[in-house]
Parts: structure tokens; sequence; C-alpha cells
């Protein structure tokens, strides 16, 4: 104890810098924490990041009915909605969402959107650019009338619909009313849709995926009041929680997929696939309930068009419904077993084309994101997951998600299309959690269900197989964009992102695994992950409230790094900056002045000048007198006064203390550089000459005290021969070029062309000459060889 005590009084008053430096000011220092950029707490949403006991949310339930027109790709609908308010307001007016209305002519969407390039537009671009000219879109709002089929006075903005109450909504009350609708289908093959239709020439059968299909109610909350921003197509949904029933009317021959349970089997499946069911049921096998060869029959002979059958689906406590309908449908089905006495329906349902991609495939990635989502978040509380492959390459809502990714038509594929098969299920299944169940305001925070959902989907794909070439988690993925100049920090709303990809999906994921490798560990991270997951299941949080849960779970100080990661675009770069030796000086002459001689002759037999000047004549030379005391005195030589002074000093030294002194170690300083900006734990991999290494790691609050500069003492045996930063790809740094002493060339390879020598206009016409006296000599030798027949 007394030597440890000892060296750090030594190394404090030898190596100053180690323990102080300068300062960052108030407005730069990273460290500082973030209640200012938070809302205040309060007993809605606790300082611990939980609700509170005065939390509150709105309910509402749905009633619909709605009619699917084959022929006429159109939707007719009614609903009744039960609208209760629960929170302490008294309300005038409700809002009412009418999504539909992005694909208007006139919609906001369409009016911002900037022209294309047509310096190089494809045909499909086009086609697209075409088809939105003309496309009939939005809702036809046929009436809206209370509980009394009085009518309403309402009033459309945009993606908006106000209704104007006759009578204010008191605290604690429910107000009912109706709303018929209608609109035409959009083909999501020439328009980005969240649903659509998508037509087969080849059959002349239709996939409908429909999503955002009936007019919803805005959410009301507590910290926004009314969220209703305009929908302009990338800011997403903001739902309240209910019951839905929901009566589907489409062609007798089609297959429904819906959010919720299907009420009438017995009446809408034969009998044969009612015993399959029951079968799927008792085995808990993947099953066929319409089998290909059954799905390809009926695309074939195609039922009477105004015959119909109306499907009844129940849903409880979910904030959407979708639905997708088509006679082409495959339709298979496992009751999964996903932890003790927890099971759920996974089902597929795809046309033929999809084969033998989904059969095999898509069911599977179902009940994998069942099992590893349930793992580190909370059981899956609905009763069935649902994958359908259409015309939308991934979208999301409760217990059904809609698919793209296809074989070719002679039904081979590539190792990338089936990942990415894989991949986009577990993406879209995973979004039940975030955000159909921890039901985040998508509308502000895209990063809250897509940045977590992608973590997760990271987190199960790891689990899916040894290897997978995930583009999103990983923290290397993300040092491209995080080293750009055209970023936003992820906090930025929705409509305001500029990379959406980068910015709400892999740069929150990446963070998030820095988090749980490097700053807090697996087990702590896990535990307050899950911790906050529970926490608002059902509910709705805000980023407060996700920042101060995991703070409070963990039980460590993370302002420096939601600050850092998510309200800047600094960017990880730490850099080698030296590294410098230094060893105890033992003040016994006869050891350090011959150290010293060494140094000098080493270092003049380097001095160029001098190495020229020797040959030369020297005045001293020719004259002898000139030379005198000093021509042959060296400070360095070692003297008997030297040896007195040296052993006076040892005799006054404490036996700990001569302890120290002939200590032989090396004692190494370790400069490192935050180019960067963005504060980061720094991993050093520290590799010795008789070839044994050690790992290093220091936290990020070694920057707190200077965050341009850091020195961190090394205490070694042997002579450190090589330092790696951050070896294992774990903090996202941007430039590894920097991250090594000594430092390392920069490689790259080239290649190399050998140009094409394109021949000149006289050759090019010479040739068509040439080809045009072949082709008529062909001719002559047909027609010869005809007449000698």
């Amino acid at each position: 104890m007394k030597q440890s005590l000892y060296i750090f009084i030594v190394l404090t008053i030898y190596f100053p810098n180690l323990c102080c430096g300068q300062l960052p000011s108030y407005e730069d220092d990273p460290f500082r924490q973030i209640h200012e950029l938070l809302p205040t707490p309060n007993e809605s949403r606790l300082a611990s990041g939980s609700p509170g006991p005065n939390y509150w949310q709105q309910k509402v339930d749905y009633d619909i009915k709605v009619l699917l027109d084959d022929t006429k790709q159109q939707l007719k609908g009614s609903e009744t909605i039960s609208y209760r308010n629960n929170s302490p307001h008294t309300l005038k007016y409700l809002w009412l969402q009418l999504d539909q209305n992005r694909f208007a002519p006139d919609s906001d969407e369409s009016l911002t959107q900037e022209a294309p390039n047509l310096d190089g537009i494809s045909f499909n671009g086009l086609r697209s650019q075409l088809y939105r000219q003309s496309f009939d879109g939005g809702y036809k709002i046929k009436q809206v009338l209370n509980s009394k089929r009085k009518p309403l006075k309402t009033q459309i903005v945009g993606t908006m619909m106000r209704i104007d109450l006759q009578k204010p909504l008191q605290p604690k009350s429910k107000f009912i009313f109706s709303v018929e609708w209608e609109y035409n289908i959009i083909d999501a093959d020439l328009n980005r849709a969240r649903g659509g239709y998508e037509f087969f020439k080849k059959d002349k059968n239709y996939i409908y995926e429909l999503a955002q299909w009936f007019p919803r109610m805005a959410s009301y909350t507590d910290y926004t009041g009314w969220q209703h921003k305009q929908f302009l197509g990338s800011g997403e949904f903001t739902l309240e929680f209910g019951n839905y029933r929901v009566e589907i009317t489409a062609p007798s021959d089609h297959i429904v997929a819906a959010t919720g349970e299907l009420q009438n089997p017995q009446q809408i499946l034969s009998k044969e696939q009612n015993q399959r069911w029951e079968e799927a049921l008792k085995t808990g096998e993947i099953t066929f309930i319409v089998n290909p060869e059954e799905a390809k029959k009926t695309q074939k002979n195609k039922a009477k068009p105004k015959s119909t059958k109306t499907w009844i689906f129940k849903a409880e406590n979910v904030r959407d419904f979708a639905w997708a309908s088509s006679r082409k449908f495959i339709w298979d089905a496992k009751y999964h077993e996903f932890a003790p006495e927890k099971r759920a329906w996974a089902m597929s349902f795809y046309p033929n084309e999809a084969e033998p991609l989904w059969s095999k495939y898509s069911t599977a990635s179902i009940t994998h994101t069942l099992d590893i989502y349930s793992k580190f978040t909370f059981d899956y509380p609905y009763p069935v997951a649902i994958s359908v492959n259409g015309p939308v390459f991934g979208m999301e809502y409760p217990m059904i998600c809609f698919n793209g990714p296809r074989p070719e038509e002679d039904g081979t594929y590539s190792e990338g299309t089936k990942n990415a098969l894989i991949g986009v299920i577990i993406h879209e299944v995973g979004h039940n959690w975030f955000p159909m169940i921890v039901n985040s305001d998508e509308r502000q925070w895209t990063w809250m269900d897509e940045g977590l959902n992608s973590f997760l989907q990271f987190l199960a794909q790891a689990e899916w197989q040894q290897k997978w070439s995930s583009g999103r988690g990983k923290p290397k993925s993300i040092t491209s964009y995080m080293a750009s100049s055209k970023q936003r920090p992820i906090m930025t709303n929705s409509e305001s992102i500029h990379q959406f990809g980068n910015n709400a999906y892999s740069k929150p994921a990446a963070a998030l695994n820095v988090l749980r490798e490097t700053i807090l560990g697996r087990d702590l991270f896990d535990f307050a992950f899950k911790e906050y997951s529970t926490r608002w299941m059902f509910k709705r949080p805000e980023p407060a409230d996700f920042f101060r849960s995991m703070e409070d779970a963990s039980g460590v100080d993370l302002d420096w790094f939601w600050r850092g990661w998510f309200y800047t675009t600094k960017k990880v770069d730490v850099a080698m900056k030296s590294l410098r030796l230094y060893q105890i000086d033992t003040k016994d002459p006869d050891i350090e002045k011959p150290i010293k001689k060494e140094e000098r002759e080493e270092n003049e037999a380097k001095d160029l000048i001098d190495l020229r000047n020797r040959p030369l004549p020297k005045s001293v030379d020719k004259n002898r007198e000139l030379l005198d005391f000093y021509n042959k005195f060296d400070p360095l030589d070692v003297t008997e006064s030297d040896r007195r002074e040296y052993n006076s000093f040892i005799k006054g030294l404490k036996p700990e203390e001569l302890k120290l002194l002939s200590l032989r170690r090396k004692f190494y300083v370790i400069e490192i550089e935050n180019i960067g900006g963005l504060v980061s734990p720094v991993i050093l991999d520290i590799r010795y000459a008789d070839g044994k290494k050690s790992t290093l790691e220091i936290p990020a609050e070694i920057w707190k005290r200077n965050t341009k500069t850091i020195k961190k003492l090394v205490i070694a045996k042997k002579e450190i021969t090589k330092i790696e930063i951050d070896p294992m790809l774990e903090t996202a740094d941007t430039d590894r070029n920097n991250n090594y002493w000594p430092p390392r060339p920069i490689e790259s390879r080239f290649q190399m062309q050998k140009r094409k020598k394109e021949k000149n206009p006289m050759q090019k016409a010479k040739d068509e000459e040439n080809r045009s006296k072949k082709q008529k000599n062909e001719k002559k030798k047909k027609s010869s060889e005809k007449d000698s027949q």
C-alpha cells in the first residue's frame, strides 16, 4: 500500500499533465447533464422514466364494415367510433386522420415533391409520374353523423379532419359518432405506398394490401395536445389503443388476412380448411390451410363478380387495423410456443409466385422473431402474427405485416434475396413490440420505433445463423454516415431527416450496440432495456422516458452518451498522438552518465553537418597552445565527487524510497487525441516485445477534464512494440488509419484497365456495308436453294 502511494506521489510530481488538463467551457462540456434538453418530470411521466400515477391516454373503439370492389379497385366503408376522453381536459373538437388524402393531386405531399431527374428517368419512373397526375386519390367522405344520426360540422385540413362537437366532451366522458367513406385503391407498383394493390397480368388477378384504409382518430396526448402534423409520407403514425370489430366483404373466392382473430371460420372456410386448422392447433407444426395447388385452381377459376363473403375479425387493445385479400393466396400456419405456456399463431399468406422461398422461410422467420423479441422485452401478448407477400416491400401493423421479396420466375433465388426476406420479416414482425405495443410517436420521432426495432432485429439475426451480413447494428457499419457532412441529429423530426435509413434506423441501432457491448455490458443493458419495454407496454413513451428509464434501471449516468450520439452530429475519431517512454533515473553516476554518453554519441552520429566538418583542419590541432582544461573536460565523465554526492543522497532515503529508486519499470505515456469531437470509451490493445498483449478499457469519463487530448500512463516490465485503438471495432471510430502506433501505411489496391480502341466513322460505315452485302448474299443463297427444291 505504501509503495503504491509513493508511486502515485512520484507520478503526480513528474507527470502533472496526467491528472490535470484544460477544462472545457460549460457550453462545450459534453458531460453536462441533459436536464436542460428534456421536459421537466411530473406525475404523469416520472423522473425515473416510468409512467406516473397521473398518466393517462385516450381510448378509441371501432366497429367497421368495408366492401372491397375487385372490379373497380375501390373500398367503401362505414365505421362507428367510440371515443373515450381519459384526459383531464375538456375537448371542443376532435381530429381524424385521413391518410389516403396524401394521394390527392393537390395534397401537400404531391405539391412539395421536387421534379425528378428527367436527364435519366427510368420507364417505370415516368409511368409513376404520369400515374400520379391522373390518379383520383384521397378519401371521399360521404357523411359524418353523431349517435343520433345527425350531421356533424367538419373541416378537412389536408390529411386531417376536424369534427366540431355540438357539446364539449368532458373528462371521463365518451362520444360516439359514425363516418362513411370510399376511396380508390392505389397501384402500389406505380406509387410507393404502405398499402395498395398488385396486378398480375398473367392470370389477371390482384393482391390487395390495405393500410390506412379507414379514417382513424388522431392522438391527443399529455405532451403535445392533438398530434395533427400533416402526413407527408415519412413520419408515420401516432394512434390510440382500442378494440376493433371489422366486417370485411370481399369476393367469395378471396382469402383474407387481418389484424385480430377470425370470428366466423365455420362460415368462411371449407370443411377441409377448418380440419387443417384444427390439425395445426394440435400438432404445432407448419400446416397448409390453403395449399399451392388449391391457390392455383382458385386463381384460374374465378368466382362470379358479385359473389361475396364477409369475414369478421375482432382485435383487442390494438392501435390500428390492416388486412390483405386475394384469390391467389397460399395460407400456412403454425401454433407456436414462444415461451413456457405462451402460444400464438404464426401465419403466412403468399401467391405461388413467392414459392419456394416463402413456404420455407416466412412462418419460420415469424416464430424466430416471437422467440427472440419476447426474450429481450416481454412476452408477445397478441394471439396471432401474420406475414403477407404482396406489393409492399416491408410495412407493419398490429398482428400483420406486408413483406415483398420473392424468388425469380424460375424459382431460384440469391442468398441476398433469401436474407432480405428473413430480415424484413423479422423487422416487420418485430414492430409489434415497437411501436404497436410500446406506442411511441412515429410522426415525431422515427428512431424510437425504427431504431430500437433495428437493434432488436440485429440481435435476432445473430441468433438465426452464425454469420449474418447485416448492414445495420454493428458500430463499424455507421462510420461512413457519421463521418459525412450530410447528417442530422437522431433527435430530429421525421420530416426533417435527410438520410432516413442511416439516421432513424442504423445510427440508433449502432448506438445501442455500443451501449450494450462497451459502456454498460450485456447484463446491465439487457435488464434496463427489458425494464423500459415492460414499463411502457400499451403506453406512449417519449424520448426522455427512454433516456431516463435506461439510466434508472442500469444505475449509470449516460447523459454524455445521449447528448453526443442523439443530439449532435459529432463523430467518434480517436487518434494516437504520441507515445513517450520514461524510466527511473537512479541518480547513480556509474549508471546514468554512461547512458547519457551513449545517447549523446548516437545523436552526434546523426548530425550531417558535424560529419561533413570532421575532415576539416582544426586550429587547435595546428597550435596545441590553444588547448586548455575544457578541451579534455567531459561533464559526463564519472568523478569521485559524483559518487560522494550519490552516496550522500542514498543515505538520506527511507527503505521504501530506496526500493522505488531501484524499480526497473518502463513508464509509457500514451497521448490520445479526440479529433471527431464525440467523447467515447477508449479501448487499447497493447503488444509487448515478448509477444504478450494486454487490453486497457478506459471509460469515456476520462475526457471530462480535457475533451481534446488525454494522456494515459501504462507501467510495463517489457517494451511496448504496438498499440491499437478500438481493436474489436466496437466504438464506431470513423478513421482507423490514425488508430495505430507505430503508424501503419494506408493500404489499397488498384486495377489496370486496357482501353478498347473505338472504330472511326469510316470503319463503322465499311462494317455496315459489309454486313449489308452479307445479308444480301444470304438471301440469294436461300432463294436459290428454295428454287432448286
